[in-house]
């Protein structure tokens, strides 16, 4: 069942998708519409998932689901993952690489591997203070307060020393 992002709770679990590029107008259409359609049909066990998404920067697609009414199964979060290979196919985007960082340059968000994010870090091109998105929160109050935060408050920190 598709309902507002905002309507879910703050411990719905929340699977944060980062593109290597932004998404172009035409494409975020396209993608809502399939969104829309994933996620109204999307169960676990028969039990049709309370569940929405919130699409940032044209390039982070979050999807998550209130627990509180059923929990994602194994089969639904594979399904999920289908649903999001499909979209890199159809798109010709990276959504499931996981060892990229996004981060803010002014307004202008970038993206890096993470070798390559290291030695911005190194040559001070970023600093602590840098916004990155911490990709790695588990609920939509974390997504909400902890994931668009200064380097030393993610995962990040870890580059600086």
């Amino acid at each position: 069942m598709l309902v507002p992002f905002s309507e879910l709770s703050e411990t719905s679990k929340v699977w944060i998708y980062q593109a290597n590029r932004s998404f172009s107008t035409d494409e975020l259409i396209e993608i809502t519409r399939k969104l829309d359609e994933f996620i109204s049909g999307w169960a676990a066990h028969g039990s049709n998932l309370k569940a929405g998404y919130d699409i940032k920067y044209n390039r982070f697609i979050t999807i998550a689901v209130d627990n509180d009414h059923h929990s994602a199964s194994g089969c639904s979060i594979d399904a999920s993952v289908h649903f999001i290979q499909q979209l890199e196919k159809d798109y010709n985007v990276d959504l499931l690489d996981k060892m990229n960082v996004s981060f803010k340059n002014g307004e202008f968000v970038a993206y890096k591997n993470l070798i390559d994010f290291r030695k911005m870090v190194k040559n001070r091109s970023v600093s602590a203070t840098t916004i990155v998105f911490n990709n790695l929160v588990t609920t939509k109050g974390e997504y909400e307060t902890d994931w668009e935060v200064p380097m030393t408050e993610s995962w990040h920190s870890r580059f600086l020393k």
